[in-house]
């Protein structure tokens, strides 16, 4: 049966701002601890770009009973630092591990081709992705054989990724792929994909995960998940890029009804779709959009419209659960 775990933010920095810039062991642990009581999921799935506050949040994890995916991301950098940061990541992972409190997988990194440098062009995350995003891109000749040759280079880097972190852990390994990214998975012990469905791929989003399945390996969804505004369902991953950072404090650019409904809907459809192909499990994203605070009387400036979280975070770090919150922990507990 689909096991239905989260996702849980320590922090990603990048083009000058953090995802998360407020850490508190304290709250840390008390959050693991709600992940593994009120939402009774089995697992987590760590993510950050500091190794420290990555293995403080793993410990939380494991001691709350839950099996930990211990997930680096690393931005922004060429293959050989990220190879070298995953490899470091991967040694701490492996101490993990070895206390023995649950499973430690190793997820050794997250969409790299267009997170790091080195295959689509771009300095950039943010010049990456709009890079992709943009449909001239797939109508341009020159522009997509330069795309292609760039996500050609990433094949070679996988290999060497993957031999790197098994000279250091002892427990499966994995990968976060992004849905246009060509993986060897003999390299890896679990195929694990970001599961975003879209109006742009829900023809054949259901599929194209079937698909997957044919290396006879676990596969797993290490991210899904919506929005809480009315259409949000219909971008998918695509459905944080409504705030406007060019402007002083970041504003909400345009117009757009708060639906957190919305995000229970596209839970429920897509769980009943990754039960149909059989996944192994799933993860939603995330826990908290801990940089997104929620401004019920500011709807200019209530950035949790672009955030996936379980919970609202306001300005002062408190949360409240959104009503996805309850229909995961109640999932779960049906499952469990």
């Amino acid at each position: 049966m689909l096991s239905l775990g989260v996702n849980y933010d320590t922090g990603l920095r990048y083009d000058g701002r953090s995802t998360r810039e407020r850490f508190e062991p304290e709250e840390v642990r008390r959050d693991l601890t709600v992940i593994a009581k009120e939402l009774h999921a089995p697992a987590v799935r760590v993510s950050g770009n500091d190794p420290d506050r990555l293995v403080l949040a793993g410990e939380a994890a494991l001691a709350a009973g839950l099996d930990l995916w211990f997930s680096p991301v690393p931005m922004d950098l060429e293959p050989d630092e990220f190879i070298a940061f995953l490899t470091d990541c991967a040694g701490r992972a492996e101490a993990l591990r070895r206390s023995g409190r649950g499973e430690v997988v190793m997820v050794l990194g997250c969409e790299l081709s267009v997170f790091c440098k080195g295959f689509v062009p771009g300095e950039t995350s943010g010049e990456r992705l709009a890079l992709m995003a943009d449909p001239a891109t797939w109508s341009d000749p020159a522009k997509l054989t330069d795309l292609q040759a760039g996500l050609a280079r990433w094949g070679g880097v996988q290999q060497q990724m993957a031999a790197s972190a098994r000279s250091v852990f002892g427990g499966r390994i994995t990968y976060a792929a992004g849905l246009w990214e060509d993986v060897n998975w003999d390299l890896f012990d679990i195929v694990s994909v970001d599961a975003y469905r879209d109006a742009a791929n829900a023809a054949t989003f259901a599929g194209e995960l079937a698909g997957r399945k044919k290396r006879g390996k676990p596969v797993v969804a290490t991210e899904f998940g919506c929005c809480a505004y009315r259409g949000a369902a219909d971008r998918g991953g695509a459905g944080w890029m409504i705030v406007d950072r060019s402007v002083d404090p970041p504003a909400i650019s345009g117009a757009f009804e708060r639906n957190e409904e919305e995000q229970v809907e596209y839970l429920f459809e897509l769980v009943e779709e990754f039960d149909r192909i059989e996944l192994a499990a799933a993860f939603w994203f995330s826990f908290a959009g801990f940089a997104l605070p929620h401004r019920p009387d500011d709807p200019e400036h209530d950035l949790d419209l672009s955030s996936y979280g379980l919970v609202a975070v306001d300005d002062h770090g408190q949360w409240r659960p959104k009503p996805v919150f309850a229909a995961l922990g109640s999932l779960n507990e049906s499952r469990s």
